[in-house]
């Protein structure tokens, strides 16, 4: 069976976009002084949300890809740690790393020689195909919640 299609679309559900917001957009031009602001007190950061999707998608791939990876704590390590500041280097490091995750899930959809039904050699019940798929519905709710947090702050232009 040819699955190129599948592997397409699931390459291009990892990038964002049609129903869902794509990271670059959602993180374009984001005011530096916006960065680590709270828009409530009960809503996320743009850069709580940033590192929250990092972190997580990093797991998901590490976890996936490495029997020997170790799992941050849940849920604490999931999150970054309360800071005051949000230097250009920080916020760069932070959207290199997420990028470069999706790019190396990206090249993991498109290869052929990877049967995205089987279940994960290290694995119990999880398949390459759930792991991606958690990757893109988790980049995509955070991505929601970016944009909304920059809207209540007044840093959307849509």
């Amino acid at each position: 069976m040819d699955d190129s299609v599948l592997r397409e679309q699931l390459a291009e559900l990892l990038r964002g976009g049609e129903a869902h917001a794509k990271a670059d957009a959602a993180l374009a031009d984001v005011n530096p002084q916006f960065r680590n602001v709270r828009p409530p007190a009960e809503v996320h950061s743009v850069w709580e949300e940033l590192e929250h999707m990092r972190i997580a998608q990093q797991d998901i791939l590490r976890y996936t890809l490495d029997p020997s990876w170790t799992s941050p704590e849940w849920p604490e390590g999931y999150w970054p740690p309360k800071t005051d500041t949000v230097t250009d280097e920080m916020w760069q490091a932070s959207i290199d790393g997420f990028t470069a995750d999706i790019e190396e899930l990206i090249a993991l959809v498109k290869n052929s020689a990877v049967d995205l039904t089987a279940k994960i050699p290290h694995g119990d019940w999880r398949t390459y195909l759930r792991q991606i798929l958690l990757v893109a519905d988790h980049n995509a709710y955070h991505l929601g919640q970016i944009v909304q947090a920059r809207k209540m702050l007044g840093d959307w232009r849509s």
